[in-house]
């Protein structure tokens, strides 16, 4: 999302914004010319010319099927589920245990069984453990959170930027290959890095440094591959030389940012869906963060960008469009997201990063996953 920081976990709806294949369905393994380093940090610590020798690109490139099926049922609308609860927030000491993530998981399986994680070190292996010892119907997209990368200053000498350093991307990108491999019947795909090609990203990196990290994931594992940013970055030639890249393109698409209403946000995600599906033939477009939020500060940039009216009732009214498209369409749809996160934004309670849940953060339901009531009939006069 456009203000979001820091990592998150997304789980995949039946619908969201914020992005996929069963492992009933086999894909091909990496192709045996793919080189390998036998240094698990090279990428981390080497010129980044010489790290482009590390990893080649698979010639020919087999694009692996995303198929989210799961004992014949589709369940490619999804939603995305951050873990943290109130007093918790990434890299901190307090994080979610087990036992929440469980409560969480049993609640968001009633909905939904596509699950799509952003980070893979602090929080996934307690999800995807979760999932097999309940036995519960579930597949994972893994993500590997990529940060904003320093390696060699003007002098040519290495550079470790302390707050997200190059050595947590590699941390990130070990981790997802790690629980890939120990997971195999639940996760489906691995995304590599969210919003980091597009130009307001504060976590941007070079894009062939982007392909350097999706390549060595493509490497080591059989799964599809794929990152994860903007509609308008996709939507731009810029984008073709990652795009040949992944097996699959996941797009985040915000009417609400873009200063739709409720009654027109299917419309616009409709068509900008369509732009990236021209701008890319080639390749399966999945939207990987759609969302309303149900609250929004008045000042700053959110109160200039946002026309459309906050709250529960627009959200319902947007959800629901967006479901039945995505389910009659057979669009993967990974929904924003499945709790509020008091964490995240500024200070202010309002504040619209905090409100895109379809639950709120005490874990009650908001009107979106509710019936909606049946209106009496009207008495005869």
């Amino acid at each position: 999302m456009r203000h979001r920081s820091n990592l998150f976990l997304l789980v995949v709806v039946p619908v969201a914004f914020c992005a996929l294949s069963c492992r009933e369905n086999s894909v091909p393994a990496p192709a045996a010319a793919t080189k390998a380093t036998p240094d698990e940090d090279a990428l981390e610590t080497v010129n980044p010319e010489e790290a482009k020798s590390k990893y080649d690109r698979q010639d020919p490139f087999v694009v692996r099927k995303l198929d989210p099926v799961v004992n014949g049922e589709w369940i490619g609308t999804g939603v995305a589920y951050g873990p943290y609860r109130d007093g918790q927030r990434p890299g901190a000491v307090d994080l979610p245990t087990e036992k929440q993530i469980k409560a969480d998981l049993e609640l968001i399986v009633g909905h939904w069984k596509l699950l799509r994680l952003y980070g893979c070190v602090e929080n996934a292996e307690f999800v995807l453990r979760t999932i097999r010892n309940g036995k519960l119907p579930m597949r994972v997209m893994l993500g590997a959170w990529i940060a904003r990368e320093e390696i060699f200053d003007k002098h040519g000498q290495f550079v470790r930027n302390d707050e997200v350093g190059i050595g947590d991307n590699g941390r990130e990108i070990r981790a997802a290959i790690r629980l890939a491999k120990e997971f195999p019947d639940i996760v489906i795909a691995i995304n590599v890095g969210s919003e980091s090609q597009v130009d307001w990203s504060n976590h941007h990196i070079d894009p062939e440094r982007l392909i350097q990290h999706i390549r060595r994931v493509r490497a080591e594992t059989a799964v599809p591959v794929t990152t994860a940013d903007d509609f308008t970055y996709w939507n731009k030639p810029a984008s073709k030389p990652v795009a040949e890249e992944v097996d699959f393109i996941v797009a985040h698409i915000y009417a609400m940012w873009h200063g739709k209403q409720p009654d027109t946000a299917l419309e616009f995600t409709v068509e900008e869906y369509e732009q990236i599906r021209q701008a890319h033939p080639d390749r399966q477009i999945v939207l990987g963060e759609v969302g309303w939020a149900t609250k929004m500060h008045h000042e700053g940039l959110q109160a200039e960008l946002i026309k459309g009216q906050a709250g529960e009732a627009e959200q319902k009214q947007f959800f629901e469009a967006l479901t039945e498209w995505s389910r009659t369409k057979r669009i993967a749809t990974l929904y924003f997201e499945a709790f509020d996160e008091n964490w995240k934004g500024g200070a202010h309670p309002d504040e619209v990063e905090k409100h895109w849940g379809l639950y709120r953060a005490d874990r009650s339901p908001k009107p979106a996953l509710l019936p909606t009531p049946k209106t009496s009939a009207s008495q005869p006069k």
